[in-house]
């Protein structure tokens, strides 16, 4: 379970980092900066994250 759940906040974390970026709310000069495309690619990341880590969690209950 610890596997999955440092896996789902990874990739909560990086797809956090790919709507910033995408959106232009994160400054820098990547390739990603102000393409929407990331920023979609981003949520998309986040929504399986929470999922992976929803699962996990209801999986490691006793009472599940």
């Amino acid at each position: 379970m610890r596997g999955r759940m440092i896996t789902a906040a990874a990739l909560v974390a990086v797809g956090l980092i790919w709507i910033g970026q995408g959106s232009g709310a994160l400054p820098g000069s990547s390739f990603m900066s102000g393409d929407a495309r990331w920023a979609v690619t981003g949520v998309v990341v986040v929504v399986f994250g929470a999922t992976l880590a929803l699962i996990s969690w209801r999986r490691s209950r006793p009472d599940a």
